[in-house]
């Protein structure tokens, strides 16, 4: 007996089968590109993608006839919905969160609504990266296309759907859209009046874990898979990811180290509306019932590609045809201590607390002698550094962290762990399976299934921790001037980057 953890991404999607005790039978990957049909515009093909996610099925399905699947459960990128018909047709395109689409109609809603009203209601401040904006654009830019759609989906379920089951969102993907109403669990009325939307275009709410239906007659000759396959609500992929580490109790964290480096706090209670405006912090429903997520994030992971990309493109090349794995020997250049090199990361829009957009990177700290290893240990420290700010801001929230859980492609280094552990101050746990997303989403599959009794007990039968990393307290006590050293980058260039 096996569960199927189906993981959307923006670039690429996979499909894992784990037995019931977390063991990996099979796994596959396969990479897709989005779309810039026009200037400021970014889209998937979910026609095309359908057929991709098909594919990494059957691949896993043929590999794992053994150990019969009983239930699959779908993790996604965020805020993207799909167009479809009742009958599973596809009718559009889907924006993602980047796509400027619809961001001409912030500035009205914010004088109907102000971001702490509607951070009350939805837990979010408006933004063009939600789902709100962009149905707006297709109601008023394409309307034909909009009445003929049924429902838009977001991937989760929108996968799910065309597997065969009900049209339905979970809670945490709700969430995106900016038109939940995060305590009653529902769509709030009076946000989707004020958008001027069709609530009936959205699909009903349900909590992730819940059997939505199974694979279609006709898929599972297709695929591969066995009858009755049970289909169960997954959820945003930062909550799966966080439920495939065991991150299910307050004061837990999961450190996501994949192209953004993405903490993602636990808590119970929703907290003061104000505190959390005031650090750029949303409030989002957690796949495990009763508890909440926000998202301190920078672009850490692509600023580790940018420097793979610029400094070690022979490297690169030998690397893939060797198998080697290029950012494990890179790391192993960095130099065992802190040297000069520090780096304020706004290579790209920052995160938390001030989303930064009119900043650049900076390098500091080069002399004729630096290493490219010390450059390397620069980025590191200082993308980690930034999100130091961001957690010691904190305390006043209520919010707090004893334990962060590693995960992503970045936490198979044990270098980079120590580092993080070091500066943040706090233990790092790495599992043994770091690639999450469709980890946590098999033990959604199997909670809805009734093979776990709760979300609770599959984490504790599928999630195995491999080793620990404390902090080094004489490293932490280097980093601390290293620290106040990094925040006095920013005031004093801030003006100057701004001009360029």
């Amino acid at each position: 007996m096996s569960l199927l953890g189906i993981d959307v991404g923006t670039t690429g999607c996979k499909a894992a089968v784990f037995s019931t005790e977390g063991q990996l039978v099979a796994s596959a990957y396969e990479e897709y590109d989005f779309q810039r049909p026009k200037p400021g515009y970014a889209e998937l093909d979910p026609a095309h993608i359908w057929e991709i996610v098909k594919r990494v099925i059957s691949q896993v399905a043929s590999r794992s006839k053994e150990d019969e699947i009983r239930a699959l459960s779908v993790s996604s990128l965020g805020e993207a919905t799909v167009p479809v018909t009742r009958d599973r047709q596809v009718l559009g395109p889907s924006p993602l969160n980047f796509d400027l689409r619809g961001d001409e109609y912030l500035e009205n809603l914010g004088n109907v609504l102000t971001n702490e009203y509607l951070y009350k209601i939805n837990g979010n401040t408006f933004g063009n990266q939600y789902s709100l904006t962009k149905l707006m654009w297709f109601q008023h830019h394409h309307p034909g296309l909009y009445q003929k759609t049924d429902k838009f989906l977001h991937w989760s379920g929108f996968i799910s759907f065309m597997l065969g089951a009900e049209a339905r969102v979970d809670y945490s993907l709700a969430n995106r859209t900016l038109l939940f109403d995060l305590d009653h669990q529902t769509w709030s009325d009076e946000l989707i009046q004020i958008a001027g939307l069709d609530r009936s275009k959205l699909p009903d709410p349900v909590p992730s874990g819940t059997y939505i239906g199974d694979v279609s007659t006709q898929l599972v000759s297709e695929l591969g898979l066995p009858p009755h396959v049970a289909i169960v609500s997954g959820c945003h992929d930062q909550c799966a990811n966080a439920v495939g580490v065991g991150v299910i109790k307050e004061g837990q964290a999961i450190y996501g180290m994949g192209t953004y480096i993405c903490i993602t706090p636990v808590f119970h209670q929703r907290k003061d509306p104000v505190l959390m405006i005031a650090r750029g912090l949303n409030t989002e429903h957690h796949a495990v019932p009763g508890l909440y997520v926000c998202y301190i994030y920078n672009l850490g992971g692509a600023l580790l590609k940018w420097f793979r990309d610029t400094f070690a493109v022979s490297e690169r090349q030998q690397a893939a045809a060797t198998g080697r794995d290029i950012y494990s020997d890179l790391i192993g250049e960095i130099p065992e201590q802190p040297g000069k090199v520090l780096v304020l990361p706004h290579f790209g829009p920052t995160g938390p607390p001030e989303f930064t957009t009119d900043s650049y990177g900076v390098i500091t700290g080069l002399r004729l002698e630096t290493s490219r290893g010390e450059i390397l240990r620069g980025i590191l420290e200082g993308t980690t550094f930034y999100l130091k700010e961001c957690l010691d801001s904190l305390p006043p929230t209520g919010i707090s962290i004893q334990e962060l859980r590693a995960a992503g492609g970045g936490s198979k280094s044990a270098a980079w762990l120590q580092i993080c552990a070091d500066i943040l101050g706090k233990p790092f746990v790495r599992p043994r399976i770091t690639e999450a997303g469709t980890l946590g989403a098999a033990i959604l599959a199997g909670a809805g299934k009734g093979i776990f009794p709760n979300i609770d007990a599959g984490v504790e039968s599928m999630v195995k921790l491999e080793q620990r990393f404390e902090p080094n307290l004489d490293m932490g006590k280097r980093y601390a001037e290293r620290y106040e050293k990094y925040k006095a980058l920013s005031p004093l260039l801030k003006d100057y980057l701004s001009t360029l």
